[in-house]
């Protein structure tokens, strides 16, 4: 909300001397939070004065467009510091715009003037004519986006040579002030001032624009039938008849109405976005000659469309709150009228519509069709029922005065404003939750000062204004209090920590896992916990893939990504194709966060809150609630080993994501299986599964390319995915540090050749368990297909480790646990030993 300073000031007092950022501040402290102090003629320096067109010649040039030289009075004594020989009058000026003539006063910057951007003015040749200077439209100036034609000031506006700065109101300071959805009395210069009134010292005798002395309601007014009282409680209809629709705007409502953000349009519109300014009201404006009949309020019916202000046909909704006539529907209730009784200009006669509107309808209505206008923004947010027929005979007022018009004597009321709910409210409840020393008679005061009704003691019974829908609960009344008393007098106290507490296993060993994956080259990332079907599909998911039962979110930030996901993976490729996308083809990446598994348990139960909840209650409320394990997801691309005088460059593989699971295992003290296996988003046999144990934790390898495809990703790039929560449990106990000896190794090397459906790790596994207690270490380091194998066959080459804790192996010892070790890989796994 941008609001002029002299505008508040219209409404309210304060001590001489206060300056803006003095009333900034202290609103700000109260909750109305400044965004930004602004004067529209901060950015202009140098001459720009007042001058009045003495003579204009138009003059036609080949590229078919037609400029105007003109001489400009702009006082003697600029006239003689700027004129040429070709005026002795005024100065000499090239226009390219049309809509002044001589005798006009316009708005004109000199040579060595600025203009918003930095524009310098200079006199300079041009179109065969030396200009020294410029006359100015308002988007020039930047007061405005109209760049038609240029200022054309009224004859009182000051003489030649003056400078033109107050007349356009350059010189005034708008406050932008960032609004919280839930005040929106705040959209109003009506909400500020008041504000101003209860947060600035000394701040006083605040005038209610609202409060005015209204006609009273009688039977001449414009018939009008409200059908739906829930969803339209109040109506109000007055008429202006001899209005002059080519009755300009008057130059103050111009300059505050822009100053305020919007754009004048003409007369009767600026009157409506006046008053909705000055008092947060929304009016809506009909020409009354192309109103037929009696208007009528109701649910829009299925199948009905409406062509709206903006030229677009839109479906109606029977939700939608619709103002009809005998010709059908003539508007969207309280978001946008229609294009049949649109003002134009020639609209004689005015029919004012002043009407509150459900805000829960307003919102859907605007959301459903999605219409933002300023409108819109305030009815959705709750305005001041009772100010109707205020806000309704302020319009008719200004349309009359500048219009030229007569106010019909009719007054059509329908309705009356909604009762405000009585809240209980404890006395001490402000001090209680602040700390801060509030007694109950402050308390009250403060309630009074915003608005309130307040009776009672001890326990007080506080009606909240009109105009503050948001304030509903006991809660609500204690933040009042305190955000008067002040924020910034809120006592600090840092709480005392329990002795003897720090963090738990589960937080270290999360920490653990954190700083291994650093370790290992790993950058951590965070995404948003939200997914569609499009990121489903994306991964390639079958249709009966449990990763595709997720949880819907009922109000979703994107209705592209309205569900909870059940896999990192969609967010982590997505952060590494942006990364690809800006040119960093080489990256790793990982995540840890929660995933979200629903149970299907039926609709969680609300707790009592006036006794504690048993064990059972507790349960079935667990139980209704999605699983969130903790997982863990990896991704790299690229090289996994820059090129250089060195040697090459080594590309990821699929065994670089399953060695940072392992990494992470390690760190937990684990040891990861991997076998193969078919699983999406990963290519098939390229893919890992992962298990601890037995139990499965997770997978790794290669993404298909499909996939790379789908998020942009290089061919090639790896991933990974586990269960961290599996993990960790497994590592929750502190595990024996590992034994040293200091006897000598006996190094063993095996070749064995199996099936090439055989997985490595079987072998592997059948070799520990037949090695025995004296292996220490057992490694891959080498796997050859070939002729000297046989086809369909592929040799595993290992490197076995033998070292006894106490003494040093005798001869023989580790050829038999080796011999031992084959001879059981060759019995589960069918290996031959090559030779």
């Amino acid at each position: 909300m941008k609001a002029p300073l002299s505008w508040i000031l219209e409404h309210v007092d304060v001590p001489a001397g206060t300056t803006t950022e003095e009333i900034t501040d202290r609103l700000t402290l109260t909750g109305l939070k400044l965004e930004a102090i602004v004067s529209p003629g901060r950015e202009i320096t140098g001459p720009l004065v007042i001058g009045r067109v003495l003579t204009m010649e138009p003059e036609p040039q080949k590229n078919g467009k037609t400029i105007n030289w003109c001489t400009v009075d702009v006082g003697p004594e600029l006239n003689a510091a700027h004129g040429t020989g070709e005026q002795s009058d005024g100065v000499g000026i090239v226009c390219g715009a049309h809509n002044f003539k001589p005798g006009d006063l316009v708005v004109t910057v000199l040579p060595g003037g600025v203009l918003p951007g930095g524009f310098e003015i200079g006199a300079r040749k041009t179109y065969g004519h030396l200009s020294a200077g410029m006359i100015c439209s308002a988007r020039e100036l930047g007061l405005g986006e109209d760049h038609d034609g240029i200022i054309v000031l009224p004859e009182d506006a000051g003489a030649p040579g003056d400078d033109v700065r107050p007349v356009l109101g350059l010189d005034e300071e708008v406050i932008e002030f960032e609004i919280n959805p839930d005040r929106a009395y705040a959209l109003s210069l009506r909400g500020i001032a008041r504000e101003v009134l209860v947060s600035v010292d000394g701040a006083c005798n605040f005038r209610d624009p609202a409060v005015r002395d209204t006609p009273a309601a009688n039977d001449q007014g414009h018939p009008v039938v409200v059908e739906d009282a829930e969803g339209c409680p109040v109506f109000v209809a007055r008429r202006v008849d001899g209005f002059d629709p080519a009755a300009p705007t008057p130059d103050f409502m111009v300059q505050r109405i822009t100053a305020a953000g919007m754009r004048p349009i003409s007369l009767a519109v600026d009157v409506t976005n006046y008053v909705m300014l000055e008092t947060g009201r929304p009016i809506h404006g009909y020409d009354a000659d192309r109103v037929q009949g009696t208007l009528v309020v109701r649910r829009a019916r299925e199948g009905e469309r409406l062509t709206t202000l903006d030229g677009t046909s839109r479906a109606l909704d029977p939700g939608d709150l619709v103002v009809t006539d005998d010709s059908g529907i003539i508007g969207l209730g309280g978001v946008m009228g229609g294009e049949t009784t649109e003002m134009s200009s020639t609209t004689t006669s005015v029919l004012v519509e002043a009407a509150h509107w459900d805000a829960v309808s307003m919102f859907r209505t605007g959301r459903r069709h999605r219409i933002t206008s300023e409108a819109g923004k305030r009815n959705e947010r709750g305005v001041d029922p009772t100010i109707c027929e205020a806000a309704a005979d302020r319009v008719v007022e200004l349309l009359v005065e500048h219009g030229g018009g007569t106010a019909h004597p009719g007054v059509t009321v329908v309705g009356t404003p909604p009762a405000m709910p009585v809240v209980d409210v404890p006395g001490d409840l402000a001090a209680r939750v602040s700390g801060m020393d509030i007694s109950e008679e402050r308390a009250v005061e403060c309630l009074r000062a915003v608005g309130c009704e307040v009776e009672g003691n001890g326990t007080l019974a506080v009606t909240p204004p009109p105009w503050r829908p948001d304030l509903t609960d006991a809660q609500d009344f204690s933040e009042e209090v305190i955000r008067l008393v002040g924020y910034d007098k809120v006592p600090s106290v840092l709480p005392t920590p329990s002795s003897g507490r720090g963090l738990t296993r589960a937080q270290q060993l999360r920490r653990r896992i954190g700083r291994t994956l650093a370790g290992e080259g790993y950058v951590e990332v965070v995404s948003f916990p939200f997914v569609g079907e499009a990121d489903l599909d994306a991964l390639g998911l079958p249709d009966d893939d449990p990763r595709r039962d997720l949880l819907r979110l009922s109000n979703p930030l994107s209705s592209e990504a309205a569900l909870m996901t059940s896999t990192l993976l969609p967010g982590v490729l997505r952060a590494a194709g942006r990364n690809v996308g800006h040119g960093t083809s080489d990256l790793a990446l990982f995540e840890t966060a929660t995933v979200t598994l629903p149970r299907h348990a039926g609709p969680a139960a609300i707790l009592p809150v006036d006794r504690r909840p048993s064990a059972e209650e507790f349960a079935a409320l667990d139980a209704a609630l999605p699983a969130q394990p903790l997982h863990l997801a990896v991704v790299a691309s690229g090289d996994a080993v820059s090129g250089g005088w060195w040697g090459p460059a080594r590309p990821v593989s699929w065994s670089d994501a399953v060695e940072a699971v392992r990494a992470v295992a390690a760190a937990l003290g684990l040891e990861v299986t991997a076998t193969a296996a078919e699983v999406a988003p990963w290519h098939p046999g390229r893919c890992a599964e992962l298990s601890v144990a037995g139990d499965v934790v997770g997978h790794a390898g290669e993404l298909h390319p499909k996939v790379c495809q789908a998020f942009g990703l290089p061919k090639r790039t790896v991933a990974a995915e586990v269960d961290l929560d599996v993990l960790i449990a497994r590592s929750v106990h502190l595990r024996q540090a590992p034994v040293f000896s200091s006897y000598p190794v006996a190094k063993e090397d095996v070749a064995l050749v199996v099936d090439a459906s055989v997985p490595a790790a079987d072998v592997e596994a059948a070799l520990r368990e037949g090695a025995g207690e004296l292996l220490e270490s057992l490694r891959l380091f080498d796997v050859y297909t070939g002729d000297q194998v046989g086809e369909g066959r592929k040799s595993l080459a290992y490197a076995l480790r033998f070292r006894a804790p106490d003494r040093t192996l005798k001869e023989g010892e580790a050829a038999a646990a080796r011999d031992a070790a084959v001879a059981h890989a060759t019995e589960r796994t069918g290996a031959v030993q090559r030779t």
